[in-house]
């Protein structure tokens, strides 16, 4: 299943989700100029590598990048083009729309700290892995467990294919992610061991995931609790002013 679109309307220009797909973009052109060799360095100097987190005494030979750095800048890098198109169009179709409903710098914080959330369940599932875990899949994994608890009524239009099986269909937002969450889910568990995670970060999607869904359920809640007070102080005053 392929989200194209939703139905939610903007209130605000998202210069920030804008932002992030340009600074992804533009990172991944200069990574593709690289030659060969270049681009393999390039990776595992700004990827983050779980081994050099855990073990910080076993690093690559040659790397001057300060490692503590690496669980942002690995945010920034994709292995392909297509590894960097479907993160973005996720990125633009959900991440706007958190974007409106928390504003600009609230959802730039959210958006990194749920990498950073992403990063710390796949490190502590694969302390020893050697391997450089790049890509923005585990941030917006977050933006994504946000979008369910801001806009779980919303509708997605989505392509679906399966063998000759081609359709768009619009399928509720509850129903889309939460069968892209269960499959995440039983990936990571399917995976549990192997060094590499199966190839795909499927941990690090779950705990970005979660990272986002908790959050925005407490900001939910508050936001909920603040207009519950506003609300009743305006009464107040308009009954004895």
């Amino acid at each position: 299943m392929l989200p194209l679109k939703d139905d939610n309307k903007l209130q605000t220009i998202p210069v920030f989700t804008i932002g992030l797909i340009a600074a992804n973009c533009l990172v991944f052109y200069y990574q593709i100029t690289l030659p060969p060799r270049l681009e393999d360095q390039f990776l595992f100097r700004f990827g983050l590598i779980p081994i050099a987190l855990t073990h910080l005494h076993v690093l690559a030979a040659g790397t001057s990048f300060p490692i503590w750095l690496t669980p942002l800048t690995s945010m920034f890098l994709h292995g392909d083009l297509w590894h960097l198109l479907g993160n973005m169009l996720y990125l633009w179709i959900f991440g706007n729309n958190v974007e409106d409903y928390l504003g600009h710098f609230k959802f730039l914080a959210f958006y990194l700290l749920s990498g950073l959330a992403a990063v710390a369940l796949f490190v502590t599932l694969n302390p020893d892995g050697r391997l450089p875990l790049v890509g923005a899949s585990g941030a917006i994994a977050g933006i994504l467990g946000a979008y369910l608890v801001a806009f779980p009524r919303s509708r997605v239009l989505t392509l679906i294919w399966i063998l000759f099986f081609i359709r768009m269909v619009w399928l509720p937002a509850v129903f889309l992610l939460g069968y892209w969450i269960v499959l995440q889910i039983v990936m990571a568990a399917a995976t549990v061991g192997s060094s590499t995670d199966g190839g795909v970060a499927w941990s690090a999607h779950v705990g970005g995931f979660a990272f986002g869904w908790i959050i925005m359920r407490l900001f939910k809640k508050r936001l909920a609790a603040t207009r519950h007070i506003a609300v009743d102080t305006a009464d107040y005053y308009g009954r004895w002013h």
